[in-house]
């Protein structure tokens, strides 16, 4: 099985090594691993062509955001599974792709396997906030503002050929309309790997303050009613008391 590996970037110099290097630990041999940078004017360019011996494809080029990073990455995806890492994130073990394989074999009729991610003090990795489980995500639950952790998913490339690319309609949300799409507009199968798979620095576009998850709820609402989903903002936000929960609950073992 082939895993293509897709990280997107711009002015990423104080994170992107840390995901490459996660990448390129990784001990699953077959990957296809895909940068997208959108143009950056910092060192991100010089510190990726380190290594560009090792990364299968590299773009740099002005894009339309992450989303659109995202789709060209998608495109050029050769790999039976497609992951998404993105630039500020690296995966918590060095066989994670390894496990993700062995889950799919297990599971052959699954086209999503998602697992849990963490996120931490971008000055302290080591330092965890926050414990995202997926472990009682089920799709039903999307009408309330639940997901999977789409840096912790691994999507077949044919479901995303039946489904299409993501959306540039929505700033924060366009991961999340994916998974409407994915999950209850074409019913894709979905299966649950209990394992950290991804370790995040706090302070992304969805996770930095009040007002961007603000946005992120009016998007989720949506996105749900453009794919003929019902849900109102009153159903998403009943998951904030249990988002609060996990400010304080610890990864397991």
């Amino acid at each position: 099985m082939k895993i293509s590996i897709i990280t997107v970037c711009y002015n990423s110099e104080a994170t992107i090594q840390d995901t490459i290097e996660s990448v390129l630990a990784q001990t699953y041999s077959n990957i296809e691993y895909i940068i997208i940078d959108g143009a950056s004017s910092d060192d991100t360019l010089s510190i990726i062509n380190k290594y560009k011996d090792k990364v299968s494809k590299l773009v740099s080029e002005p894009d339309k955001g992450i989303y659109d990073a995202m789709n060209k990455g998608v495109q050029l995806a050769t790999g039976d599974v497609i992951g998404i890492l993105n630039s500020d994130d690296f995966f918590e073990d060095d066989d994670v792709v390894e496990a993700i394989v062995k889950c799919f074999e297990q599971n052959p009729k699954s086209d999503l396997i998602f697992g849990d991610v963490v996120f931490v003090n971008p000055s302290r990795l080591n330092k965890i906030i926050r414990h995202y489980s997926a472990s009682h995500f089920k799709t039903w639950k999307l009408r309330f503002g639940w997901m999977p952790p789409h840096p912790a998913t691994f999507i077949r490339k044919s479901a995303y050929q039946k489904t299409g690319l993501y959306s540039l309609e929505y700033k924060i949300a366009a991961d999340y309309e994916m998974f409407i799409r994915l999950l209850m507009v074409n019913h894709f199968k979905l299966s649950y790997l209990n394992k950290v798979l991804v370790r995040m620095r706090a302070g992304g576009v969805s996770t930095s303050g009040l007002n961007s998850n603000i946005l992120l709820n009016k998007e989720i609402v949506k996105t749900c009613r453009a794919n003929g989903i019902y849900t109102n903002i009153f159903m998403v936000l009943t998951k904030v008391p249990f988002k609060l929960l996990e400010l304080i609950r610890k990864p397991s073992s």
